[in-house]
């Protein structure tokens, strides 16, 4: 970890979900600091297909725990790299082709790591957070996403 870091909550300046529209410029000033060197931002946009789908809308939900869980990510991020600041939220509800579903930035000494670190948090936060997505594809048809 950073020696410029007093704690793991100094690195942390937001981590949230949240039913409202993301603001990527909130959450990248989130992570400036003027010991960074470099900082990455990750804006995951919802998308208009899917394995070959057409997909017309979907809702995001989330388990009670996953901004817990989203937390013992970061730190896990933070404390394998290099992370001065770091941030993240992903969005609940119903989303449109085009809305932001999830935001997430980092920030560190250098920009190697900055890439690293924010793909790392990015991957761990879709890969164990416990939230889902549910599909509607132009067809009609639906499917959920990353339901246990």
């Amino acid at each position: 970890m950073a020696d410029t870091i007093a704690s793991v909550s100094d690195a942390i300046r937001i981590l949230e979900i949240r039913d409202t529209p993301l603001n990527p410029a909130e959450i990248l000033a989130a992570v400036d600091d003027p010991s960074a060197g470099g900082s990455t931002l990750f804006v995951g946009t919802v998308r208009d297909h899917d394995g070959g789908r057409n997909v017309n809308a979907l809702n995001y939900s989330a388990h009670p725990s996953a901004v817990d869980t989203m937390r013992a990510v970061a730190e896990s991020v933070i404390a394998e790299f290099d992370v001065i600041r770091l941030a993240a939220v992903h969005r609940v509800g119903d989303l449109q082709i085009g809305d932001l579903a999830v935001v997430v930035a980092v920030s560190t000494g250098h920009r190697g790591e900055a890439f690293t670190a924010c793909r790392a948090l990015i991957d761990r936060i879709k890969a164990g957070v416990p939230i889902w997505k549910h599909q509607v594809f132009a067809d009609g048809s639906t499917e959920w996403v990353g339901t246990p």
